[in-house]
């Protein structure tokens, strides 16, 4: 009988450490509006802040993937963002393809795997550390897309 009960405990063991095991996270709330606007975050490597809603206006100055920005208003793709809080803030336009306004934020609780799409057979693309934040830019069932630095990784829920 102890060895019945002995081997029971063992195959529990073994088929509880094969299953694939998935990392709590921690999702963040869209902040909403703010006094002047909604947060944004560049999605892209870079992106140029211009004088005007034009890709041939002035260019002001260079965003980076990951700043934040506020998005006081869009029009005809474009949107006129803020870089600070206070009247003397950097402003100007960008391209409203390359920012996702208002995102939820993800955050890692443990190292957890990012696949190339929504299968944990996928491509591994990305190794997160714990306390990693990443932007969200889609919620799909037991699945959630996050920016990579201008690519996009699928994390399990």
């Amino acid at each position: 009988m102890k060895k019945i009960v002995r081997s029971v405990i063992l195959t529990v063991l073994a088929l509880m450490l094969a299953v694939p095991s998935f990392a709590n996270a921690e999702i963040l709330s869209s902040r909403g509006q703010g006094q002047i606007g909604y947060q944004a975050v560049v999605l892209c490597e870079s992106l140029t802040m211009r004088q005007s809603a034009s890709s041939s206006a002035k260019a002001l100055r260079t965003l980076k993937y990951g700043d934040v920005i506020i998005v006081a208003k869009q029009t005809n793709g474009w949107a006129y963002c803020v870089l600070g809080d206070s009247e003397n803030s950097p402003s100007g336009w960008v391209n409203a393809d390359y920012i996702v306004v208002d995102p939820q934020w993800y955050r890692s609780d443990a190292k957890t795997t990012v696949y190339a799409w929504n299968s944990t057979s996928a491509p591994k693309v990305a190794l997160l550390e714990k306390n990693t934040t990443l932007p969200i830019l889609k919620v799909e069932k037991d699945w959630i897309v996050v920016s990579l630095r201008g690519a996009a990784g699928w994390i399990r829920r």
